[in-house]
């Protein structure tokens, strides 16, 4: 663990806030549409450019970490993301909901290429640390359903948006006050891959960035389709926006320790092994929640949750353990590009399948189907023992030069 001893928890805490602040309008859009007497499949698209700028603005937000300052830009991304937040809230409109959503999602792109890496900076009980990192960011997840749910009920929907900003802002002053600029990153590698030629490298990224793409269109696509599909299918549990943000709330909250145990275990076993595990879980889940109802929905969608969200601390893991750290924040960059750029997907996605007679069960049969294509890259994922010839043979050049 850094130094600092407020940075890590601050980056926790940011990591949270950059999950809840997304996933707000996905849980008001219901109120909103009863509001405007809008449909939903007219509405969800508003949050489009959100997902679009989430993912761009990352490498953006590396490449000014790195050459700036990682500090000083998770101070914009909480100031920032607040005051966006805040601003969507007073919105008269559908094009000035889906503007401040787009502002929303360009600070939010901040987050994982700066935050990830200033938290990756020690390769020690990386997985863990990344583990914890990742459930802090599920919790975010799962609140956002409940707070928003909540506020809804209670005050109306601006405020599901004036809450959070307000947070978010607070939060980004105690940043300042409380956590110490560690300075500058410091260029120790001349080199972009550690222990690994050029080839290999390339053949790890693009495996990571396969799983990345395909994992992003299903992490965002469930994620953003789950109020609305409990909405749908468990109406004999619930019928009010906070239930159902209570449903949600409990499963991302349970799900949420995947990330945990996941960390654990990148920690003692290969990654290859591990990738292949999740693609086991996610896929027969995908398939058993486009069909079912009631408490079996329930329980599927957290088997589900439980696989998507366990994912995604291997991608990080693998920059973290392959990419020197001086570049970490701009390879996080493009990963989170390809990641939350192609998630963007989703809404479309949902919104053209939820119109169709299968409805989100031809969702979740896409989702599947993108599962079983990272099922199939893990297996081409080097083996440890191929990372520690490799390992052990560039040790050798290195000492023969």
């Amino acid at each position: 663990m850094p130094a600092n001893r407020f940075l890590v928890p601050f980056l926790n805490l940011g990591h949270g806030l950059d999950h809840l602040a997304m996933l707000v309008f996905p849980t008001a859009v219901v109120a909103i549409g009863r509001e405007w007497g809008l449909p939903y499949s007219e509405l969800l698209p508003l949050a489009l450019g959100s997902f679009i700028a989430f993912g761009a603005f990352a490498i953006p937000a590396g490449w000014l970490a790195d050459h700036w300052s990682r500090y000083k830009t998770m101070v914009v991304f909480f100031v920032g993301i607040g005051l966006a937040l805040f601003a969507t809230g007073l919105a008269q409109s559908p094009w000035q909901i889906a503007l401040g959503l787009t502002v929303v999602g360009a600070f939010a792109a901040i987050y994982h290429p700066v935050g990830i890496a200033m938290l990756v900076v020690s390769p020690e009980k990386m997985g863990r640390m990344l583990g914890w990192n990742g459930l802090w960011g599920n919790m975010g997840l799962a609140f956002a359903a409940l707070l928003t749910g909540a506020l809804v009920d209670a005050f109306g929907w601006r405020t599901a948006f004036f809450v959070p900003g307000v947070i978010c802002v607070a939060a980004g002053i105690a940043f300042l006050r409380l956590v110490k600029d560690p300075g500058k990153v410091k260029k120790t590698s001349k080199s972009l891959g550690l222990h690994m030629d050029t080839r290999m490298l390339a053949r790890v990224m693009a495996i990571m960035l396969v799983a990345t793409a395909f994992g992003g269109i299903i992490f965002n696509s469930t994620i953003i389709a789950m109020p609305k599909v409990f909405d749908e299918r468990l109406q004999g549990l619930t019928q009010t926006s906070l239930g159902i943000g209570a449903l949600v709330g409990v499963v991302y909250t349970l799900a949420a320790f995947a990330q945990v145990l996941m960390g654990a275990l990148i920690d003692r076993m290969e990654m290859r092994r591990l990738m292949i595990a999740v693609g086991l879980i996610q896929i027969p889940m995908l398939f058993l929640a486009a069909n079912l109802e009631g408490w079996w929905m329930l329980g599927a969608a957290l088997l589900m949750m439980l696989a998507v969200f366990g994912q995604i601390p291997l991608n990080d893991a693998i920059v973290g353990k392959y990419v020197a750290d001086e570049f970490r924040a701009r390879v996080l960059g493009v990963r989170y590009v390809v990641s939350l750029g192609v998630a963007a997907l989703a809404v479309p996605l949902i919104a053209t399948l939820h119109k169709t007679e299968g409805g989100f069960a031809n969702v979740f049969m896409v989702l599947a189907v993108l599962a079983s294509g990272i099922f199939v890259a893990a297996f081409f994922f080097p083996t440890r023992t191929e990372l520690a010839a490799e390992k052990e043979r560039n040790a050798g050049q290195a000492q023969a030069t």
